[in-house]
């Protein structure tokens, strides 16, 4: 993974501070693991891409690599130069999530495709891979996602160009096979013990890190429990009245977004329930949503839908702490109280006035303070909601 870490990101995650703060980890336990070493050649590599059973969803940042870097790690492979090892979790048989090493097995797939993803379109293109398992033919030959992956190599010396350069894969001649054949050492891990969860998979994604960046808690959690449900919550992020309320056009790079949503369904869901750490929380909720039917994902559709409708004429200021940043542990307790008594039928009142009133109220406030994760915060914030809300 490479470190593009920008001003504007570093701004972004200032808007998103309680995130972060209800994001910090729990007490770890002892894992029983089994670390299997296997050397797939670049022929299967591919293949398991194609197919899906290498799993790249949108857990990882978006593809970052340049044709140049890229094109540095193919001719590697071409003249025998090692490159760095892969890791893998075995979710099923024949099902592999991948822990590091995305943009080099995405390189792969791209070049033997003969295609390069346009930056614009990278975070569509994730989308896409999300929904899909791979990427439709139709979109792979769209000239508007993808250009033509021709290796860009520079000079071996001055005036002494790299045989290699302007290549693709139709065109590698002599070394195509000797490219198909070269093989990565691929590092399968799958855990033993415990056998309910899979929270070895979370530790690994968060401190296996070749780049010096941390991936978020919300950009594991995307991975490691990827569903229908998931789907429909990056679908549900796009949606326009929700961009404009928590004041962002575009979705967050490291779908922190997406956190704020997956925890608003959880409190309304089993806030009566909650325990920490936060994390925990939402892992134990984002498993269970792999079992969600239609219907149950229906359902959380309207209740959305129902809750933005009803704050339509709600001011964005209301939402807002005095530093003009979005609240989350607000929006999460309104969100949660709210949908509960709207499905219990009574009547909810929302309005500019009452989020301000549960904003600024004492109760609010106080247990808004310090360890907002602690089960007596998360609790009190939603009686206080509930309280002004509910008539």
């Amino acid at each position: 993974m490479v470190d593009e870490t920008s001003e504007t990101d570093l701004r972004a995650a200032a808007e998103w501070r309680d995130i972060d703060e209800a994001s910090e980890g729990a007490q770890i336990d002892e894992y029983d693991l089994t670390t299997s070493p296997n050397d797939f050649n670049i022929s299967t590599i591919y293949s398991f891409i194609q197919s899906g059973a290498v799993l790249i969803p949108g857990f990882q940042r978006n593809y970052v690599w340049d044709i140049k870097r890229a094109s540095r790690l193919i001719e590697s492979l071409i003249i025998g130069l090692p490159v760095p090892q892969v890791f893998l979790y075995e979710e099923d048989r024949n099902r592999f999530l991948v822990i590091d090493g995305q943009q080099r097995l995405m390189t792969i797939y791209y070049f033997m495709a003969g295609r390069f993803p346009r930056r614009e379109k990278r975070s569509e293109i994730r989308e896409i891979f999300n929904q899909s398992g791979t990427i439709p033919e139709e979109i792979l030959h769209d000239d508007a996602y993808f250009e033509q992956f021709n290796l860009s190599l520079s000079e071996v010396m001055p005036g002494v160009r790299n045989k290699f350069n302007k290549l693709n894969y139709k065109t590698l001649g002599e070394y195509k096979i000797q490219f198909e054949l070269r093989t990565i050492r691929n590092m399968i891990v799958k855990q033993v013990r415990p056998s309910d969860d899979a929270s070895s998979v979370y530790e690994m994604f968060n401190r296996l890190n070749t780049g010096g960046v941390n991936l978020t808690p919300q950009e594991i959690r995307s991975s490691l429990y990827h569903s229908p449900f998931y789907d429909a919550l990056f679908k549900w992020n796009m949606d326009g009245r929700w961009r404009k309320l928590i004041g962002q056009e575009t979705t967050d790079l490291h779908m922190r977004d997406i956190e704020i949503l997956l925890r608003a369904f959880a409190m309304a869901s089993e806030v009566h329930s909650y325990t920490p750490s936060m994390v925990r929380f939402l892992n134990k909720f984002s498993n269970s949503a792999r079992q969600a039917t239609p219907g149950d994902i229906d359902k959380y559709g309207q209740q959305l839908d129902w809750f933005l409708g009803e704050i339509k004429d709600v001011s964005r200021n209301a939402w807002l702490s005095r530093q003009q940043k979005f609240q989350v542990n607000l929006f999460e307790s309104v969100f949660a109280a709210a949908v509960q008594a709207n499905e219990s039928g009574r009547h909810v009142e929302l309005s500019s006035e009452v989020v301000a009133a549960i904003r600024d109220s004492k109760d609010f406030l106080r247990y808004s303070q310090e360890r907002t994760t602690d089960t007596a915060n998360v609790k009190g914030r939603f009686r206080a909601a509930r309280a002004k809300l509910v008539r």
